[in-house]
């Protein structure tokens, strides 16, 4: 994904990023002028809007989720104290979209079905043992993985399978995963499925 996008619980459902507001709205991708070819790379990162070779110049930031939240929160450029240099070359503060998007994500949390605390001090363990092993002995790790994702693919059958059965919503299964709808139906399907 394209932008600055922070690392998250959620996967790439809730990924942040810092948004760009030029003239009021959310413009579309920069795109760059390769010569021919039927591919043109575009980008949506912040710092290709600075007004230079038609790009659209950012008049302020906010922050950004791949949900499709934005922050309410506008933080203006200062544009003087930037003066000619590129947005990739200027101190930009960008705590402020950090914070936001934080806040956003505190919600998510919130309303998210929470995991057992035995459960997630379990998953954090296994999680630093595994970097820790790929680290000293990469095929151990390898190894290792294989083991959890089949763990994973068994427990991820039996649960949508129980699931399936309850009729739940949706948009309700979305909010207790922390997730958008479509992952959670594909996360649902692909489990029964036995597919991961």
């Amino acid at each position: 994904m394209d932008g600055d996008w922070w690392t998250v619980e959620f996967g790439n459902a809730h990924a942040g990023s810092v948004g760009v507001l030029a003239s009021g709205s959310e413009p579309g991708p920069v795109y760059f002028d390769c010569g021919s070819g039927p591919d043109v790379p575009s980008t949506t990162h912040w710092s290709a809007y600075d007004g230079r070779a038609r790009r659209p110049r950012a008049d302020a930031l906010r922050a950004a989720c791949a949900c499709g939240w934005r922050g309410a929160a506008e933080y203006p450029l200062d544009w003087h104290a930037i003066g000619d240099r590129p947005l990739h070359e200027a101190d930009v503060d960008l705590t402020g979209p950090l914070a936001d998007w934080n806040a956003h994500l505190t919600v998510v949390r919130d309303h998210a079905v929470p995991l057992p605390a035995e459960l997630a001090a379990l998953l954090v363990a296994v999680a630093e043992q595994l970097d820790a092993t790929a680290a000293t002995a990469p095929l151990a790790a390898l190894r290792a993985a294989g083991v959890l994702e089949r763990i994973t693919t068994r427990v991820s059958r039996e649960a949508a399978d129980a699931l399936h059965d309850t009729g739940m919503p949706a948009e309700t299964l979305a909010t207790m995963l922390g997730t958008t709808r479509s992952k959670a139906l594909v996360l649902l399907l692909t489990a029964r499925n036995g597919k991961r």
